[in-house]
């Protein structure tokens, strides 16, 4: 694994590629570039090791899942919002082979030589076209014909293709007032009207569900839906207060992804662990690649432990405290002491930085995607800081090698 720099001379030039042709319309955060001055590069043994690692991870995942949904007492220890929870029932006639799976498993190289995992997203993953169109666009500005990638963009569209009739109408569920959200719906959006679907960009709130199908109320776009991709997170959705967003519990219109990733979405997932392997799955690759996890009450005075919100994404409010900025540290403390039950502490893990040849400086969050149940690409992120949150920049993954030997 490496960091190989695009050319200064070429930089300006490829930033603005992938503003206009790789939908990156989110280049700043606020006054920090989150397009990286590199390109990460893995060894072909470091894709077979993810690929396997990712591919384990999800079936052990899925199964969980079908277990969770059938025995839903065992979900007690996950505290999900009480909103959420009381619909867990809708999902009863949840059949997998009906909807689109998509998850990402985020791993971060660490100073043992291991892959540390810090979440699965098992709900709305995002950074398609960072997956897709931006490793090409790479490629040719390194002008090098031994890296390769697999574009997540195609692997996701073919996997829609089997599951969507034919010309069918899929509607894009984002919260339409954020650019950062509609520039990942744009992407699929595009690459699915090239194959014939019609598509519509709407909220959560343009479904209504009759006779469990999904049906668009959306002004001049009424009428049958035939897939459902939701990129709205499950726990923004019951915020948010549409009317009729139960439906997305019990609709049997193919979704992607359907309600059932809220039980991996949470970080206190590894609390139900030991009563779901009682019943018979195996949840080994888990417990090799995720640090240890508690409730918050059992750490006490044990030392080396972080703690994140059970329901936080981006790397928000997580306690790592080098990369905290100015009273963030305490906040978050205060705030995991008020709220112990929205919190899990896990053992912290050392990142290892990749060093340039500059001389810089980077931690890296190597995002790993499943698409039912195999692997399908990569989309990372790096930080001159151990905490990968929205600071972070946008990187390429490229993977060194012949693509015949991947």
């Amino acid at each position: 694994m490496k960091l190989v720099s695009i050319p200064k001379d070429q930089y300006d030039e490829y930033r603005l590629d992938l503003m206009f042709r790789a939908y990156k319309w989110d280049p700043q955060f606020v006054d920090n570039n989150t397009i990286a001055r590199h390109v990460l590069v893995i060894t072909n043994k470091e894709h077979k090791e993810l690929e396997k690692l990712t591919e384990n991870l999800d079936k052990e995942t899925r199964q969980a899942e079908e277990i969770l949904n059938k025995n839903l007492e065992l979900t007690k220890p996950l505290a999900l919002p009480s909103k959420i929870h009381k619909e867990l029932e809708r999902m009863k006639n949840y059949q997998p082979d009906k909807h689109i799976r998509l998850m990402r498993y985020d791993f971060h190289p660490t100073i043992e030589g291991k892959w540390a995992l810090s979440e699965v997203n098992s709900d709305v993953p995002g950074g398609y076209a960072e997956s897709s169109i931006m490793p090409q666009i790479a490629m040719n500005v390194l002008k090098e014909e031994k890296y390769w990638y697999k574009n997540f963009g195609d692997i996701l569209t073919d996997a829609i293709i089997k599951k969507v009739k034919p010309k069918g109408t899929i509607m894009l569920v984002h919260c339409t007032s954020y650019s950062d959200d509609r520039q990942v719906m744009q992407f699929l959006g595009d690459k699915l009207e090239t194959l014939g679907f019609h598509i519509i960009y709407a909220a959560a709130d343009h479904l209504r569900f009759k006779n469990k199908e999904a049906i668009s109320i959306l002004d001049g776009n009424e009428g049958k839906i035939d897939a459902i991709f939701r990129f709205t997170p499950l726990e923004w959705l019951k915020d948010i207060k549409p009317k009729h967003w139960q439906g997305y519990f019990d609709t049997i219109t193919p979704s992607c992804n359907h309600p059932i990733a809220i039980f991996a979405q949470t970080k206190r997932f590894p609390f139900v662990w030991s009563q779901l392997e009682k019943r018979g799955i195996t949840l080994s690759t888990w417990r090799k690649v995720l640090p240890e996890t508690l409730e918050v009450s059992e750490v006490k005075s044990k030392e080396g432990y972080i703690y994140k919100p059970a329901c936080g994404r981006v790397g928000e409010k997580i306690s790592i405290k080098e990369a905290c900025k100015d009273d963030e540290y305490e906040k978050i403390m205060a705030d995991v002491k008020k709220h112990p039950k929205q919190y899990i502490a896990q053992k912290k893990f050392h990142s290892k930085p990749l060093q340039t040849k500059e001389g810089d400086s980077f931690h890296i969050c190597l995002g790993s995607y499943s698409v039912e149940g195999k692997h399908a690409g990569y989309y990372a992120r790096i930080s001159e800081l151990p905490r990968i949150d929205s600071y972070a920049a946008d990187i390429p993954v490229l993977i060194e090698g012949d693509k015949n030997d991947g």
